[in-house]
């Protein structure tokens, strides 16, 4: 069988962002540095050709992921033409992350593409020295080796020196190369900033507590103080307030009793420290995860947020298909771009503007039915903690300011309140 003249490039990708990030940002984590993975692919496809003087036949592009689920990245990937996908295994030992199985499948699919004379050039993109007796088995069969590296930070290499020495060509991929399609993330949070000041992820925090059950939790430590007192007993120390912790403005921390107590069931004795709601507006505010959303209670959802509709239900089939292929192809998966979109989508598929009035006064408190909405679209883009189910603490934050800040943009392009909110109200 005649060998065909073409080239092929396989990519460790853990090998070219690690280096990638250690060269931008100083240390090899991949969570460092953004990707632009179209434009990436783009230069790895003109370089190729150009070096080889062979048009491309595919870029394989092998990487790790937890229970070998392909993560955002690899599903835009694995779309775009002359791509393919491998997946090794993503393991966390004493803290870190390690690849099982990448070596072994670059190793394997290189030996295959030589014996099948399916091309007459490999470009590889990796340091790894385990490749050597692949390298040297597609020598044999005819096949030029071309090996990529990545410049070292240190300018030292960062490759198997036997790899570099028995490569029939070799090439340097520069901090100019580099940065057409990767850059390092900045340090101070969320990823570029807007066009306009955005909230601040400390003022999404920040939500007034309901101002009832600080009044209970208040006087009840006064009274278990006086009767203490009374009774020859040393009085119990105060209750941590909100001005132990920053940010909080001195109010004092209602406890779960104290939030709930509005919600009694019909026949339950009340709580004589707070105010009993009536039917029309009981409602519970949680902030378990310290961002304030409304979420109905055993008497209905609020009727100011039962009337706002959900994504899903002002979207069409149609639209979801194209969601599908938005979140695929051009969302990164940032938390703050991922609220972002969502909000932005939410918008744009409104049928009345007095919906996004309505909302723009509830800042920063997303209505439940919304908030849930939001963390299981940001779910799809891989910032669920690994085996914990649960999106990030951080990340959570960063979501929902993106959310919001969608939300004020758009707000004050429409001359709403939002415009000129500087601080959260108090809802």
């Amino acid at each position: 069988m005649d060998r065909v003249d073409r080239c092929v490039v396989l990519v460790d990708a853990g090998y070219l962002l690690g280096a990638a990030a250690s060269l931008l940002a100083g240390e090899p984590a991949r969570s460092r540095i953004t990707v632009d993975h179209a434009a990436l692919i783009r230069g790895l496809r003109e370089r190729a050709e150009a070096d080889t003087q062979q048009p491309l036949l595919r870029i394989y592009w092998f990487d790790g992921a937890p229970d070998r689920v392909p993560q955002p990245e690899h599903r835009r990937l694995r779309v775009m033409p002359r791509v393919t996908v491998r997946l090794g295994a993503l393991t966390r030992s004493d803290g870190r992350w390690a690849q099982k199985g990448v070596d072994a499948a670059m190793h394997a699919e290189l030996t295959e593409l030589a014996r099948n004379r399916a091309c007459s050039d490999v470009v590889l993109v990796t340091g790894d020295g385990d490749l050597l007796p692949g390298l040297m088995s597609a020598k044999e069969h005819g096949v030029a080796v071309h090996l990529w590296a990545v410049q070292a930070a240190d300018g030292d290499y960062n490759q198997s020196e036997d790899l570099v020495a028995e490569a029939d060509e070799r090439r340097v991929l520069d901090r100019a190369w580099i940065t057409q399609a990767v850059r390092a993330k900045e340090t101070g949070g969320v990823c570029a900033p807007p066009p306009a000041p955005r909230p601040e992820i400390a003022a999404i925090l920040s939500a007034p507590l309901p101002e009832a059950a600080l009044a209970a939790s208040a006087e009840r430590a006064s009274e278990a103080r006086a009767a203490a007192a009374a009774n020859g007993v040393s009085a119990p120390p105060e209750e941590s307030t909100d001005t132990d912790r920053p940010g909080h403005g001195g109010r004092g921390v209602p406890t779960p009793k104290d939030l709930a107590g509005s919600l009694r069931g019909p026949g339950a004795q009340p709580d004589r420290h707070l105010p009993q709601p009536s039917a029309a507006n009981a409602t519970l505010r949680w902030s378990s995860d310290k961002s304030w959303a409304e979420r109905g209670g055993p008497l209905g959802e609020p009727a100011e947020t039962a009337s706002l509709p959900t994504l899903a239900q002002l979207t069409s089939a149609e639209q979801r298909w194209a969601d599908r292929e938005e979140d695929i192809t051009t969302v990164g998966g940032d938390p703050f771009e991922v609220g972002q979109v969502f909000a932005r989508r939410w918008m744009e598929r409104l049928p009345e503007t007095v919906h996004l009035q309505k909302l723009s006064t509830m800042y920063p408190r997303i209505p439940h039915r919304i908030d849930g909405e939001l963390l299981r679209y940001a779910a799809r883009f891989g910032l669920l903690a690994h085996k914990d189910d649960q999106i990030d603490e951080h990340d959570r934050y960063a979501i929902r300011a993106g959310f919001w800040r969608e939300i004020d943009v758009r707000a004050a392009a429409e001359h709403t309140p939002a415009a000129e909110r500087t601080t959260p109200s108090a809802g």
